[in-house]
């Protein structure tokens, strides 16, 4: 099963709509709490990343029997240094952003550390492409 979210780059009313959406979709294959709630995480954290530094993006989910692959991709200016990104703690969330409760530099590892696989590409000023895949 397929699934595909729009995500507005700036919306924080709407930031965590897709990821629950597709965690209301898990719950109904009667999936492990556990694994849905390590997917729901990772798929907010990505979410969230979208609306609070590109301009808009996507997210894509494809269910299968054993398996959530996702993607996420956006427009926006990108990220200058990934193996920085990963680092807990860093952000180059603005002001505002922070001032949200957001933006505390753990979202990147959050995913990392709630998914099977995750691969990370960017080009600095044009956006992001975040695919992950965990499995049931």
């Amino acid at each position: 099963m397929e699934v595909q979210y729009e995500i507005q780059g700036g919306d924080f009313s709407t930031a965590g709509q897709a990821s629950s959406e597709i965690k209301k979709l898990l719950k109904q294959f009667n999936i492990d709490p556990q694994i849905v709630r390590r997917i729901a995480i990772a798929l907010f954290e990505a979410e969230v990343n979208v609306v609070a530094h590109a301009y808009k993006g996507i997210m894509k989910a494809d269910i299968e029997p054993e398996s959530i692959r996702v993607i996420v991709e956006d427009e926006g200016p990108g990220i200058e240094d990934i193996e920085k990104a990963m680092e807990e703690g860093f952000s180059t969330a603005s002001e505002a952003v922070r001032q949200m409760g957001f933006g505390a530099g753990m979202g990147l590892p959050n995913i990392k550390k709630n998914v099977d696989e995750m691969t990370l590409t960017s080009v600095p000023g044009r956006g992001t492409c975040l695919k992950m895949k965990v499995l049931f």
